[in-house]
C-alpha cells in the first residue's frame, strides 16, 4: 500500500476515535467550519507591497530603514483572535489535521495575489523540535498548497543551528540576531535560477523569512517571495 494510503487510513481511524471539531467554535464534522473561516480577520487594507505591514504614511518606513531580502510578502490574515488560535492549535497543539484547511486558505491567497513561483520552499525546523512536535507545520502547509496549485516543493533549506526561541516580546533586532547563521542550503536540493515561494505559518518582524531568503539568494535563487497564513501588524 502506498504511503499516502496508509496515512489516510490512519486519519480515518483517528476521526472515529476523535471526531473532527472546529478548532474555533467546536462545531462537529470539520476542523475549521465555514462560519469561523468567514470570520477570520483578513490582512487587507492599505499595506506595503514589500513587507505587507499596514501603511501609516506615504511610504513604508520599516522597509526604508531595513530593506527585506524578500521580493514581497503576502499573508492571508492578521495574527489576532481566531487566526492566532488556528496557528497555536496547528503549531503547538498537535492538530496537524488542520493542514488541509490551512492549505486551502493559503491557496486562495496565492490566487488572489497572482503569486508566481517555480517552487515552494517551507521554512525548516530543527530535527529535535520536529521530533518533539511530530511534524513541521510549514512542510504540511507546503504539501497542501502544492496539491492545490501544482507548484512543486523543494526542501532547499536546513536549520544548522538551534537559534533561540522567538519570544513574542523580542524586538525586531533581537529576532534578527536570533536567526543569524541558523539556516543553510540543503545538499542535493538545487533552486538555482528559480523563483521561490517561501512558506511559513506566521510573519512577525519577518526576521526568519528574511534570513531564509538571504541564504537562498546567496545560493543562486532568482527571487524569493514569502507567503504566510498570518501577519502580525
Amino acid at each position: 500500500m502506498q504511503a499516502f494510503g496508509i496515512a489516510r487510513l490512519g486519519r480515518l481511524a483517528l476521526d472515529l476515535i476523535y471526531p473532527p471539531r472546529c478548532v474555533i467554535c467546536g462545531t462537529g464534522g470539520v476542523f475549521l467550519c465555514e462560519g469561523c473561516t468567514e470570520a477570520l480577520p483578513p490582512a487587507d487594507g492599505r499595506r506595503c507591497g514589500r513587507c505587507w505591514l499596514p501603511l501609516r504614511g506615504p511610504e513604508c518606513f520599516v522597509c526604508a530603514g531595513n530593506p527585506p531580502a524578500l521580493a514581497h510578502l503576502r499573508s492571508a490574515f492578521r495574527y489576532e483572535g481566531s487566526a492566532r488560535r488556528i496557528v497555536h492549535a496547528f503549531k503547538f497543539g498537535g492538530q496537524s489535521s488542520l493542514a488541509p484547511a490551512v492549505g486551502g486558505l493559503l491557496a486562495t491567497t496565492f490566487e488572489r495575489h497572482a503569486i508566481d513561483a517555480d517552487v515552494i520552499v517551507p521554512v525548516p525546523l530543527t530535527a529535535s523540535r520536529r521530533r518533539i512536535r511530530g511534524y513541521n507545520q510549514a512542510a504540511l502547509m507546503a504539501q497542501e498548497l502544492s496539491k492545490l496549485t501544482g507548484v512543486p516543493i523543494v526542501e532547499a533549506l536546513k536549520r544548522t543551528g538551534p537559534g533561540r526561541t522567538q519570544a513574542t516580546s523580542a524586538s525586531a533586532e533581537e529576532r534578527r540576531r536570533n536567526v543569524q547563521g541558523v539556516f543553510s542550503l540543503a545538499k542535493g536540493q538545487d533552486v538555482t535560477g528559480a523563483r521561490v515561494l517561501l512558506l511559513d505559518d506566521v510573519a512577525t518582524t519577518g526576521a526568519t523569512l528574511n534570513a531564509c531568503a538571504r541564504v537562498l539568494l546567496d545560493g543562486g535563487t532568482l527571487r524569493v517571495a514569502g507567503l504566510t497564513l498570518a501577519r502580525e501588524d
